[in-house]
């Protein structure tokens, strides 16, 4: 067998070790629950993030395993992320609100990525995983949870404790197995 890959990322300059070493895995260690106080850190780390005009336009539907509420959230997922996200601890569902009492909220989405953001980071201080996915119903899973406009299901996380990779079905294991790359910052900048 091959040796594990480092998942550290191999940064320009040094950043914050948190930072370097958060990656997102489709391996779960499938018989770890997570404990109230961890789900009571990543929800407060997350109602923390920045918002415009701080109007926290995001909401949140959290499925422990082993609950009704897990099976109809990984029901409503694509049928690749079903095989690897029903070893998670937690499917939380993130919802964004494009609308509050004032009128629209141009920056809806942008807020939701903070306050995930937020709570991946301390999701990783708890020494969780969180992997989010794109691969999932949204109209499916709002008139699963009877959720109506303004409230959009933006994005589906898995969360839990790193597994192995080499656990994983060969269908889904590529990106674990492979050496993590990004674009340099040089193509990330837009130069006048």
């Amino acid at each position: 067998m091959n040796a594990p890959i480092n998942r550290h990322a191999t940064t320009a300059v040094p950043i914050h070790p948190l930072l370097a070493s958060r990656h997102s895995t489709r391996a779960f260690t499938p018989d770890v629950d997570l404990s109230d106080a961890q789900v009571a850190a990543l929800l407060e780390a997350a109602r923390w993030a920045p918002s415009a005009g701080n109007t926290q336009p995001w909401r949140f539907l959290l499925a422990r395993r082993e609950t009704g509420e897990f099976k109809r959230v990984l029901d409503c997922l694509n049928p690749g992320n079903r095989d690897w996200a029903s070893h998670a601890s937690a499917l939380l569902v993130a919802v964004r609100t494009d609308a509050n009492a004032k009128g629209p909220l141009s920056h809806a989405m942008y807020d939701l990525g903070q306050a995930m953001a937020h709570l991946t980071f301390q999701a990783a201080a708890e020494g969780l995983t969180v992997r989010q996915m794109g691969g999932f119903d949204a109209a499916a899973l709002a008139a699963e949870f009877d959720l109506e406009a303004p409230l959009v299901p933006t994005t589906v996380a898995a969360i839990g404790v790193a597994g192995d990779p080499a656990a994983l079905a060969e269908s889904v294991a590529g990106p674990d197995r492979n050496v993590r790359v990004r674009l340099d910052v040089d193509d990330l900048l837009i130069r006048p």
